[in-house]
């Protein structure tokens, strides 16, 4: 499969071509950082069937009636009613076949939103050292999980909803989903190679002290590995180069404390260690399309 015959859909895409079904088939509520959806019915298929496609943000949907076969990440799947599905950012996904009955929710947060909801502190289940994961859900946490999404498609459609209400449900959801995961966390570790440990340390140590320590050194010793090995695994594992962790965790932190605090530029990039106010534009503007203040702005 080339890299260009993928399709990448921005949320708001998906709303543009959501927007031809009637309402009743999808019941969605979409911004350019969030989309919820408490139906995706089947007759909106077609629009992604045999189309690989992936998209920035994270997403989570919940089978609720019926079957779905999609393929993710390349691994052929099949996910019946009852199952969660979590599919990481930039996750490649195609859908192949579903069930005439087929009914299930969603919700999909971009790394912004997951950035303000939940702060310094992630869910281990969403640190990044996992690109999709699934399970099935007892009868009384899929009643858990589908209260938790309706009172946020609630709020959020609301003409008067609270952001914070809203960010609070979704850290909710993130965390519940986190302590179902946890339940096999023991025997997904034990099951996971030293190589896979390694990057699920390294992306631990990442969220963590990224937006003040830029050197892939840092963390290297922080492994008590060389950054040459620390790099190699990192690529090996994820795809994606130490640096390229690193810089998407500094950018992403930055763009919260852009968009979400009354702080000068020169004040994060201060913040932030980078040697200088210029220095920082650049870093952004090379990460995200547009300077410091033009992403504020807009």
């Amino acid at each position: 499969m080339q890299k260009d015959e993928l399709k990448t859909y921005s949320l708001l895409q998906v709303k543009d071509m959501l927007s031809a079904f009637d309402e009743r088939m999808a019941n969605n509520y979409i911004t350019e950082n969030l989309a919820v959806a408490r139906n995706f019915h089947p007759k909106i298929v077609p629009e992604f069937v045999q189309k690989p496609f992936h998209m920035d943000e994270m997403r989570i949907f919940v089978v609720m009636e019926g079957w779905t076969e999609p393929t993710i990440n390349l691994l052929s799947n099949h996910f019946s009613a009852g199952e969660l599905v979590f599919i990481g950012p930039n996750g490649l996904a195609q859908v192949n076949n579903v069930s005439p009955d087929l009914k299930s929710i969603a919700v999909s947060v971009s790394s912004e939103l997951f950035g303000l909801a939940l702060g310094n502190r992630i869910p281990k289940a969403f640190d990044g050292h996992i690109r999709d994961f699934h399970f099935p859900l007892q009868p009384d946490e899929l009643e858990f999980f589908d209260t938790l999404h309706r009172l946020l498609y609630d709020n959020i459609s609301k003409e008067n909803g609270s952001m914070q209400v809203t960010l609070h449900l979704i850290s909710t959801i993130l965390w519940y989903v986190d302590s179902l995961w946890q339940r096999n966390e023991d025997a997904h570790r034990q099951s996971q190679s030293r190589e896979q440990q390694l990057f699920a340390d390294f992306i631990q140590f990442v969220n963590k002290y990224a937006p003040q320590q830029h050197n892939i050194g840092f963390y290297a010793d922080r492994l008590f590995i060389s950054a040459r090995y620390m790099s190699s695994i990192v690529k090996k594992v994820s795809g994606k180069s130490a640096k390229e962790w690193i810089d998407n965790a500094i950018v992403t932190k930055a763009k919260v404390e852009l968009r979400h605090t009354d702080k000068q530029v020169n004040e994060i990039s201060d913040e932030m260690n980078f040697p200088n106010t210029a220095f920082f534009c650049k870093f952004f503007k090379r990460l995200s399309g547009m300077t410091p203040m033009e992403y504020k702005q807009s």
